[in-house]
């Protein structure tokens, strides 16, 4: 069954991949270019790899400079997510997104943060903020 979520764009573009769920915050220098794979010690998807997934969090962490450059060798190595679905749109995060084109939404509506799942396949639409969510 499909599921529709309402929210706002911020960069736009649309992208249909499996859901990558994180409770913390992430910050794309500490995830290895070559491969995708988040190597922060004790985040929740630290081991997890982002490349081509649509990647559910509070926020991004982190300077500008961790940010930008760790999102923007993660977009030159192919590895970078498909799209970010952000419940907090914090500013280095969106200037990021909005340069890479990397499609990006935030003020979700709150119920999908608590139903969305790992694997879950997410059609993110960013250009009309709409997100629907079936099972994969």
């Amino acid at each position: 069954m499909e599921r529709t979520y309402h929210c706002a764009k911020i960069a736009k573009g649309t992208a249909e991949a499996e859901a990558l769920v994180s409770k913390d915050a992430v910050c794309f220098y500490l995830v290895v270019p070559e491969t995708g794979e988040l190597i922060e010690r004790n985040h929740d998807i630290n081991g997890k790899n982002v490349a081509g997934k649509i990647l559910i969090m509070p926020s991004g962490k982190g300077s500008s400079v961790v940010q930008a450059d760790g999102l923007y060798k993660l977009l030159m190595k192919g590895k970078h997510p498909a799209g970010l679905i952000v419940e907090t749109a914090d500013t280095v995060l969106v200037t990021a997104a909005v340069a890479m084109e990397i499609p990006m939404v935030h003020k979700v509506d709150p119920e999908f943060f608590s139903e969305i799942k790992d694997g879950d396949l997410v059609t993110l639409d960013a250009v009309n903020g709409v997100i629907r969510v079936g099972a994969k």
